[in-house]
């Protein structure tokens, strides 16, 4: 073998050791927004059920959560710049907490899934195995009226289930856009308004408001799920008051 071969052989075999080689490409924000996952890795996410740990105090506590954030990587992984969780473990959650926001997400599950998103920490906005059939002898609970509803609300309060049908047959990707200004709560599935400006209720303590700040958590409940273009703007005061005041102008 002559040394130009020999040169060449040695860059191909460079490049397939190269970290980089085969990984997607960095996911790309809209204007104004900023990604919250990198498309490589799990940086900025950690482990955390906060229902695991809710009745928990002391050194109890601080055990459960390092447990929790031993686990995460266990569960969760990126896939061709996709978050990728098996159905099981530890919620991903951000780092950062965060207020006012829009929030932009992808995901695609399969049937007889149940996920959903954390905002400020606090349950959620549902996503649905939407093929559900109805059980009237669990009549609060209705999937085949589709994602996007404030599950947790309370029965029979606005939100709690979506406006419209609005989800994507299994294998094809749905779209998130999630507007949060104070405790109201804004959702638009594939497009379609699903929730408008409902009071998410809290929780955690129904006897309190939406906490001001908290962070963004992707739940995990029996079965994969994946998600991509995972983007945030956050909402200044100016915007929020404007935002809310069209919206009280319309009722």
């Amino acid at each position: 073998m002559n040394r130009s071969c020999v040169l060449i052989a040695l860059v191909i075999f460079t490049a397939t050791l190269s970290p980089t080689a085969g990984t997607a490409a960095d996911p790309v924000p809209p204007e104004g927004f900023r990604a919250l996952f990198n498309g490589q890795d799990l940086t900025g996410w950690y482990g955390l059920n906060p229902h695991a740990a809710a009745k928990l105090t002391g050194e109890k506590k601080a055990a459960n959560l390092k447990k929790q954030r031993d686990e995460f990587a266990e569960h969760w992984r990126v896939e061709d710049g996709e978050l990728v969780n098996d159905g099981h473990g530890p919620y991903a959650t951000t780092e950062e907490a965060f207020g006012d926001i829009e929030l932009l997400v992808d995901y695609k599950t399969v049937a007889k899934a149940d996920s959903g998103i954390y905002l400020r920490g606090t349950p959620q906005v549902q996503i649905w195995d939407w093929n559900q059939v109805y059980d009237p002898k669990r009549p609060t609970r209705k999937p085949h009226l589709g994602s996007g509803g404030l599950f947790n609300n309370s029965p029979g309060k606005a939100g709690r289930h979506p406006l419209v049908l609005a989800d994507k047959p299994f294998g094809q990707w749905n779209q998130f856009r999630i507007r949060q200004i104070g405790d109201r709560t804004w959702v638009w599935l594939n497009g379609k308004l699903v929730v408008d400006g409902a009071v998410m209720e809290n929780f955690w303590d129904r006897d309190q408001p939406l906490p001001a700040t908290g962070p963004i958590m992707l739940q995990t409940h029996g079965g994969e799920i994946r998600w991509r273009n995972i983007f945030v703007r956050d909402i200044d005061q100016q915007e929020a008051q404007q935002v809310l005041a069209e919206s009280a102008g319309k009722k």
